[in-house]
């Protein structure tokens, strides 16, 4: 298994980009990037390349609507020059929420659109002169602009040919897809215990088509960490917290993706009350309606021993990347104990 964490939001990203450079220290190995109505994930990853010397950086995620598939393309080979190969490109569809109310882009086809823009950026990094049939014409045909366009291929070498892409996937076509073409796939809450019941079949459909060239696919799971007793409770109620945002706030009912897994994964009583009160605005009250089964199961909250067999079950589910969020007053301790339970 290898090590990841997300960069935490901030007005101070610098700091934040500091603290990475600290866990880099004591065995980080990936740090996650997001971009969502924040500061732009790509200047923080530049900022991270020049700043560390080992660890991975990925986008985590670039909205596949607020770019052109060159750009996205683009940036992932600059990014990837400057950490001297360490870039992965993860993308994800978001919501209709952010893409919609933020960005001002129509929110459509994201499983076609996901597909057709990992085909170009392969494309573009092998240095093909791009075409592109489809949702995203390449060139542009005549009767769409001017007609005077014609296919280019990337000027620069890129570092590699082949720069990881990870894809963040909820719903079945998407996780289909990603086990197909992606090299990881990108979950968001994980119950290791209900991966295969929930996420099963569609693994299997898209493993079933997958290329040998790609490997096997690399999966991140696990959750906010604590293993000092005094922090228990507090990661706890942060876990408790980000979660009832998800599974009650992002998006509208009925159309709220991160809701549907929280039901799938066997909470669909749950969720509908999380929802219910998180939309009328009683926020704590849907942090303590979510299920302490379910807190127990996503994080890795406790002793060493409990710690130690959530991370077992996530391995056992097929995870690669035990992705941690550390709840401690020393940071690089903590991490260095759990890169060697991983290792």
């Amino acid at each position: 298994m290898l090590l990841s964490t997300q960069l935490q939001y901030g007005d101070d990203p610098i700091r934040n980009a500091e603290s990475v450079v600290v866990m880099e220290q004591a065995g980080l190995d990936v740090v996650w990037v997001a971009e969502v109505y924040s500061f732009d994930a790509v200047s923080l990853m530049g900022y991270l390349a020049a700043r560390t010397e080992r660890v991975q950086i990925g986008s985590g995620i670039l909205p596949i609507y607020s770019r052109t598939p060159t750009l996205t393309a683009m940036t992932a080979a600059g990014l990837d020059a400057l950490s001297d190969g360490r870039a992965i490109l993860g993308l994800g569809a978001s919501g209709p929420q952010v893409i919609e109310g933020f960005h001002g882009v129509r929110y459509d086809k994201p499983v076609a659109r996901t597909r057709e823009i990992i085909e170009i950026c392969r494309k573009v990094w092998r240095r093909e002169r791009v075409t592109n049939d489809g949702l995203y014409p390449i060139p542009l045909p005549e009767g769409q602009g001017t007609g005077l366009g014609k296919p280019l291929k990337l000027i620069n070498h890129p570092r590699r040919p082949d720069i990881p892409i990870w894809v963040a996937a909820l719903g079945d076509k998407n996780v289909e897809m990603a086990a197909e073409i992606a090299n990881g796939w990108l979950p968001h809450v994980l119950v290791p215990e209900k991966l295969r019941d929930v996420f099963g079949p569609a693994l299997d459909a898209g493993l079933a088509k997958r290329a040998p060239e790609l490997g096997p696919l690399q999966i991140t799971g696990g959750g906010f960490l604590a293993l000092e007793e005094e922090m228990f409770e507090p990661a706890r109620q942060l876990a408790r917290s980000m979660y009832a945002l998800y599974v009650g706030g992002m998006g509208a009912r009925g159309r709220n993706f991160y809701n549907t897994v929280f039901a799938r994964q066997g909470y669909a009583d749950a969720a509908r009350v999380v929802q219910d009160l998180y939309l009328e605005g009683r926020k704590e009250e849907a942090a303590a309606a979510l299920p302490d089964e379910f807190i127990d199961r996503i994080t890795l909250i406790g002793p060493a021993s409990h710690v130690q067999e959530r991370i077992a079950a996530l391995r056992e589910a097929g995870v690669t990347h035990l992705h941690v969020t550390p709840v401690t007053s020393d940071v690089p301790k903590v991490l260095t104990q759990v890169k060697e339970w991983i290792s």
